[in-house]
């Protein structure tokens, strides 16, 4: 009975494909993080320049 649910431990994948989607969504997560870091300050340039245009029309 033991050695079968060990077999079975094993062989289950349904928590390895669990693991890997984590992982990716991790992985997803931290390329947007990093992307909005970059962009933040020329995307806060770019506002203030549109707002300062429509200020002064």
């Amino acid at each position: 009975m033991t050695m079968n649910a060990i077999k079975n431990f094993i062989h289950e994948e349904d928590g390895i494909t669990a693991i890997e989607y984590a992982l990716m969504a991790a992985v997803i997560a931290a390329a947007i993080t990093a992307g909005v870091a970059v962009l933040a300050p020329k995307i806060t340039a770019s506002l203030t320049y549109i707002a300062g245009l429509v200020k002064s029309s």
